[in-house]
């Protein structure tokens, strides 16, 4: 059975995390096959932080979803170069088609085939094609480095196949090296199997935007989608799952799928399920929480408080406090990192547009850093090819924002919030990206 990641959206949010290794858990213990949790971009301090807290291993790493020639590779036996095409022809026997060549550092050398036999045939016979003195003793007692097609191109185990179809199909050739990082040997792979490549198995958490998902997700078969955000999903091959509910928190979903089935989480998943809530909803307090949001905290602080957990002596209280602050402040990190580790990219009125989002517990802190952030974002709208860029800065304890707006349009400039000197807009009791100031940016680009 294939296996199957979950992997929220690029910058991943603590809720993106925790419902991907939820949701993972969640259909490991169903046994739905291997399902794995899997991230489509650096962890930041939060998260980080709150795995830290639960003793968790951050997800894997997954930078796309086209196929690697790691999926295709066959780890045939190999010989050595001294070894007699005898031993090769043995090996041969077995795959079908090819004997790899491997010298006593795992260097690939050359391939026994077809090919290669017939040319070393050729030099044996000459070119009057006279059989009557080559006896077949004499072909096959050749050491093999004497008869291995050693012009056989190789392809790195973690290459994308679609880079490197267009040389295999230049090639007469129909199998190839596939080797690893430092050159040795991984296997071989087939024409045939790079032409049609498994594709992976995904399931996508806390999003269902193409602009927002994980790389070529086009190249991958989408199972499912588990989200809280508006709907502009990519298109399907076949029919999916596809549940978006109005709650604050992806984790709030994940934790009702595991209770609808009769199941508890792990204190440490709960914990971090419980995180993602908080995370999201600001310790219940933002506009989108749901009474849905209220009794998911209630489910999963059952599941995490207990004898033997890593939050053992912690109250809902004192972890949802510890978990916001754990994001909040902008002086010990780089600006860069402030307006990319929390954003998401939207497309409307024929205008991409980048929504960062940063936590602090005094706005004040954004007059020490705006002309910081200011360069950030143009930077990151240069980078990232936008139209426009801005981040909203939220203090978690007043309840209110600041937002930074670089390139705007002059559409933007009737946002509904004061605008101060320094062209930055107070947006009081303002405290949701998703509910109070996407709406209205899509309302004022929109008309």
């Amino acid at each position: 059975m294939s296996r199957i990641y979950v992997v929220g959206h690029v910058n991943p949010d603590t809720d993106a995390i925790a419902s991907a290794i939820g949701y993972a858990w969640f259909r490991n213990a169903k046994g739905d096959g291997e399902v794995i949790a899997a991230r489509a971009g650096p962890i930041n301090a939060q998260t980080a932080w709150v795995l830290d807290r639960l003793e968790l291993s951050p997800p894997e790493f997954l930078a796309d979803a086209s196929p690697r020639f790691e999926v295709v590779v066959h780890r045939y036996d190999t010989v050595t170069p001294e070894q007699t095409l005898r031993d090769a022809w043995t090996i041969a026997n077995r795959t079908g088609t090819v004997a790899p060549v491997v010298d006593s550092n795992g260097i690939p050398f050359g391939l026994i085939s077809g090919f290669s036999l017939f040319r070393s045939l050729s030099k044996l016979v000459g070119p009057r094609l006279d059989f009557r003195d080559i006896r077949l003793q004499e072909l096959f007692d050749q050491p093999c480095k004497e008869v291995a097609d050693t012009e056989v191109p190789k392809f790195l185990s973690s290459s994308r196949i679609r880079e490197g179809l267009p040389r295999v199909l230049r090639e007469e050739r129909n199998d190839f090296w596939v080797v690893d990082q430092e050159g040795r040997y991984v296997g071989i792979c087939r024409q045939r199997d790079l032409l049609n490549p498994p594709r992976l198995q995904i399931i996508l958490v806390d999003h269902n935007e193409v602009s927002q998902s994980i790389r070529s997700l086009d190249e991958a078969d989408l199972l499912e989608v588990l989200d809280h955000h508006r709907v502009n999903n990519p298109p399907t091959r076949l029919p999916i799952r596809f549940r978006v509910d109005p709650v604050g928190s992806t984790s709030t979903l994940v934790s009702e799928r595991m209770e609808d089935n009769g199941m508890s989480a792990p204190p440490a998943i709960a914990g971090l399920l419980l995180a993602g809530v908080f995370s999201d909803t600001l310790r219940l307090n933002s506009p989108t929480t749901t009474d849905r949001d209220h009794r998911a905290c209630e489910r999963l602080s059952r599941w995490a408080f207990v004898g033997g957990s890593p939050l053992e002596n912690e109250s809902t209280d004192s972890f949802g406090e510890a978990v916001l602050q754990a994001a909040a402040g902008l002086a010990s990190r780089e600006p860069d990192d402030i307006v990319s580790s929390d954003l998401k990219v939207y497309e409307s009125a024929g205008l991409k547009f980048g929504i960062a989002q940063a936590e602090v517990t005094d706005l004040h802190e954004v007059d020490d850093h705006l002309s910081r952030l200011n360069e950030a974002l143009d930077n990151l709208i240069d980078k990232r090819r936008l139209s426009f860029a801005l981040i909203m800065v939220t203090d978690i304890v007043d309840g209110s924002s600041r937002i930074v707006i670089r390139r705007a349009p002059a559409l933007l400039y009737e946002l509904p919030y004061e605008r101060l000197p320094d062209e930055t807009y107070e947006a009081r009791g303002v405290v949701s990206r998703k509910k109070q100031l996407v709406p209205v940016i899509l309302a004022l680009l929109e008309g």
